[in-house]
């Protein structure tokens, strides 16, 4: 397993854990909590940017989400399918795209879904990621 990847991961988990619990606890706490029991030793630069990127963008990409995936509002996507959509919408839109390709982190978002989501999730993540790529 690649240490981006890694990374990818634990910001996933770390954003649902915050989204769980209603955005009201310390997500760098939980991040760094998060690192030290699954990524001991693992750099948290990268995981770091990913979680803030989603932050600082949150508004317009739960936005993007609900335009694109207009048959879905927002709180009745799944915790995790919604923070994996986040996160990819994060890398696809707002990224290094030098360091990671958007059709990369779309790749990545899928593999995450796999992982993490229910028996969909890929699908699902697939179709809104796609369709946001194509509108580029």
């Amino acid at each position: 397993m690649s240490s981006r990847y890694l990374s990818r991961a634990i910001a996933i988990q770390s954003l649902y854990e915050w989204d769980f619990y209603e955005k009201k606890a310390d997500l760098k706490k939980i991040l760094e909590r998060n690192i030290k029991e699954f990524g001991p030793g693992l750099s948290d630069e990268f995981a770091l940017q990913l979680v803030n990127g989603v932050l600082s963008h949150l508004k317009e990409i739960d936005n993007l989400i609900e335009k694109t995936a207009s048959e879905w509002p927002i709180e009745q996507i799944s915790i995790v399918d919604r923070n994996i959509l986040r996160l990819g919408l994060y890398e696809v839109l707002y990224g290094d795209k030098k360091a990671v390709p958007s059709k990369v982190a779309i790749n990545e978002a899928i593999e995450l879904a796999k992982a993490f989501g229910g028996d969909r999730s890929g699908k699902f993540i697939n179709g809104v990621l796609g369709t946001v790529y194509k509108q580029l």
